[in-house]
């Protein structure tokens, strides 16, 4: 081996980086989300007011064909969610730390029998995670609470239909999960998202 394939390149990643914000506002905007969930029952006004919007609009619509209507909602939310995922974070410095992620995994391939070096990696990837996690929990600050909100009113109006099932076996969260995350590597691709 040569010195420059020997040679662990070692950078650390400063705690607080400009720009980089804090995991507060995501903290409080998923206790704010669970809050809300947990008074759906207790507060009339807020089923009230998320039934009126929804159950003429994503209700009318799986009342026409579920499993259609169904899809057609998860598509229109992933769409939102992966446009809110591209605008409300920093595309560029997220591509730059995925770039780097891959150089690390590649150079731990080549040091992985050296454990020394392997510490170093391991140390540098660590110290890339919380800047990753931030800038991409960003997007949550903005749906958190409607996504919440979606799901109470899912659950209500599933259960009001008797639990049905999607393809004969899958219930809605399921089906939703499983869609969503088809949709979404679609879109993310198609868009250019991290």
């Amino acid at each position: 081996m040569d010195e420059e394939k020997n040679e662990v390149k070692t950078e650390v990643v400063p705690a607080n980086v400009k720009g980089e914000g804090s995991f507060l506002p995501i903290f409080l905007i998923m206790i704010a989300s669970l809050v809300i969930a947990s008074l759906w029952n207790k507060i009339p006004a807020i089923k009230d007011a998320i039934n009126y919007v929804l159950n003429p609009t994503a209700g009318a619509l799986m009342n026409w064909n579920l499993t259609i209507g169904m899809m057609i909602i998860v598509l229109i939310i992933t769409a939102i969610m992966t446009i809110v995922q591209k605008y409300a974070t920093d595309q560029k410095t997220l591509r730059e730390l995925k770039d780097e992620q891959k150089e690390i995994q590649k150079q731990m391939k080549e040091f992985r029998n050296h454990p020394e070096k392997m510490m170093e990696l391991n140390k540098r990837q660590m110290a890339m995670f919380p800047k990753q996690m931030k800038l991409s929990m960003r997007g949550v600050a903005y749906t958190g609470i409607p996504f919440i909100l979606f799901f109470r009113w899912f659950d209500d109006f599933f259960r009001a239909m008797g639990s049905p099932k999607f393809f004969g076996f899958l219930g809605w969260f399921l089906f939703y999960l499983i869609f969503a995350m088809i949709f979404s590597s679609i879109l993310r691709k198609w868009w250019n998202v991290v």
